[in-house]
């Protein structure tokens, strides 16, 4: 069967995501020129024009594409029949993930760069915030958390677990951050959860 236009651009921009995911992660934005993206795409400098503007627009899908990868990943790890488990597995799965090169480098430390803190925050909330809504939606619901505004308390935590993420990010000893982070954050969560009242 004959391919269709659309056909050929879904993978021409699979092409040039995929190639410039892998060098992004290897070397860092700085350090890989358009060129070389396009000839590893196997694809001409004019389509990575058409399909993404620049380097920059090609760089901001790779963010795109990982956090939604990273998302679901998240969120394949929370229960909703035990939101306690679910929470603490959900928030270990996260710092776990920052601790990948790929993620350290493409998310963590040249997003912010290359992108402006506001685009990278917008990503995340585009991609964690609903995540984050449902969770502690479910949480209040089964009388885990008491009753409280879900976005206000899914922004705030969101803003912690981000600013996690970026220690982790710029730490010279990652697993050292990891670790530390990890501790103050499941502390805060914990003080969250309601106490059962004495019978």
């Amino acid at each position: 069967m004959r391919r269709t236009q659309q056909d050929r651009s879904n993978s021409t921009r699979a092409d040039l995501v995929a190639a410039a995911r892998a060098l992004f992660a290897a070397r860092g934005y700085q350090d890989v020129p358009t060129d070389e993206i396009v000839r590893t795409a196997g694809v001409t400098r004019g389509a990575l024009y058409h399909h993404y503007g620049d380097k920059q627009g090609l760089f901001r899908a790779v963010v795109e594409e990982l956090e939604r990868e990273l998302t679901a990943e998240v969120s394949a790890a929370f229960d909703a029949s035990d939101p306690l488990g679910g929470m603490t597995a959900a928030l270990n799965t996260f710092l776990d993930i920052c601790l990948r090169d790929d993620v350290r480098r493409i998310t963590l430390t040249d997003a912010p760069a290359v992108l402006g803190w506001a685009a990278w925050r917008e990503i995340e909330s585009e991609n964690g915030l609903g995540l984050l809504v449902d969770t502690l939606t479910t949480a209040i619901e089964t009388g885990l958390i008491k009753p409280q505004p879900v976005r206000a308390l899914a922004q705030l935590v969101q803003a912690a677990v981000m600013e996690a993420a970026h220690m982790i990010g710029e730490a010279e000893d990652p697993v050292a951050a990891r670790a530390d982070v990890q501790e103050v954050l499941g502390g805060w969560l914990a003080s969250l959860i309601q106490q059962p009242k004495p019978s």
